[in-house]
């Protein structure tokens, strides 16, 4: 299983010199993507918003940048929005990340959980589901030909032109990033793509059926099983001690899942709420290494999930606490998991 984290590059939105604020905040995550590769984590991934709490608006140049500064850690985005992008434009700028990295890019794309891309694309909301499927589709084209024939209703066809540069992995990876809807999990099992599952509250093993359908499409539609993957993707916090990350991580989560619940209509969290989600059965993995270590370890051998990504930095996380949770990840958390796993595969019965 691969091990990694996920951010969207939180900012102070109130922040009066938003330039210096984006400004210290893409020098951070630099820094933190440049110590994840070199405690020998495996993946990062950079979420596309275009709200002010968020400065991570074009993926693809920061981890370009990042891949200038990394040997080996593998460079996605969390999501893409496609539905309000050109899959030529994503497509041609993850092709360059991937010339840059010598082939550590991915695209983890999605239909986006914000819709401010939506108008400020000029994208209509009641072509939501329209333009994920056909964008999808044109993207799968541009990683399966040089040339590229294709037409649908919500974007110019394509009659036959070459589509540069060329990434060095081939294809280029391509995830589908879900956020718990069935029919999301069905279309990347018949599509034979992997898939990213995020799970931000309630009991994660109660996503596990997901993954089941996901297979079961898969098989129906004929896909080679060798190309199914899984991810899960969640929230936590990694410190010294469980209470230390407790109280450290706290405030910072709490202030954004309450910012996005005025806007989205949701109840106030309290530290009560926090305290069951990073219980056993919680959507938190949070606590000291050997905590977080054995929660991952429960919850694969529920999912047996190939990538398990996990979303430290949100909103004002100080940037020294947010290096040590990464330096423990690496140098405790992750030799746990691959050391209990490795276990798991030895005592396996021979097939």
């Amino acid at each position: 299983m691969e091990l990694g984290l996920y951010t969207f590059a939180d900012v102070d939105p109130t922040a009066e010199e938003k330039g210096k604020e984006g400004q210290r905040r893409l020098k951070n995550l630099l820094e933190e993507i440049e110590l994840a590769d070199q405690v020998g984590l495996d993946v990062f991934g950079l979420g596309e918003h275009h709200r002010p709490d968020y400065a991570a608006s074009v993926p693809s140049v920061i981890l370009a940048a990042a891949a200038a500064k990394t040997k080996n850690i593998r460079l996605t985005s969390a999501v893409t929005v496609l539905s309000s992008d050109d899959p030529v434009r994503v497509f041609q700028q993850f092709s360059t990340l991937d010339l840059i990295s010598n082939g550590r890019a991915e695209i983890m794309a999605g239909r986006g959980s914000f819709i401010e891309s939506f108008p400020l694309f000029g994208q209509s909301l009641d072509d939501y589901d329209q333009l994920f499927a056909e964008k999808l589709d044109l993207l799968m084209a541009l990683r399966d030909s040089e040339k590229v024939r294709w037409s649908g209703e919500m974007r110019p066809a394509i009659h036959d032109r070459g589509i540069y540069p060329r990434p060095l992995q081939d294809p280029l990876p391509l995830w589908i990033a879900v956020g718990g809807t069935p029919q999301s999990v069905a279309r990347a099992g018949a599509l034979g793509l992997p898939v990213a599952l995020a799970i931000i509250g309630g009991e994660p093993r109660r996503f596990a059926p997901l993954f089941d359908l996901y297979r079961e499409a898969a098989r129906r539609a004929g896909q080679d099983p060798a190309k199914l993957k899984t991810s899960i993707n969640v929230h936590g916090f990694i410190a010294d001690t469980t209470d230390l990350a407790a109280d450290q991580f706290y405030g910072p989560q709490a202030e954004v899942m309450n910012r996005i619940g005025r806007e989205r209509g949701w109840g106030p969290t309290n530290r009560a709420h926090f305290d069951q989600a990073r219980g056993p059965s919680g959507n938190l993995f949070l606590g000291d290494p050997e905590r977080v270590a054995a929660k991952i370890v429960e919850n694969w051998k529920v999912f047996r999930n190939d990538r398990f990504l996990l979303q430290m930095a949100i909103g004002p996380m100080p940037h020294d606490q947010i290096m040590r949770g990464i330096e423990l990840y690496g140098t405790k958390v992750a030799p746990l998991v691959r050391q209990a796993m490795a276990e798991e595969k030895a005592a396996a019965p021979a097939v």
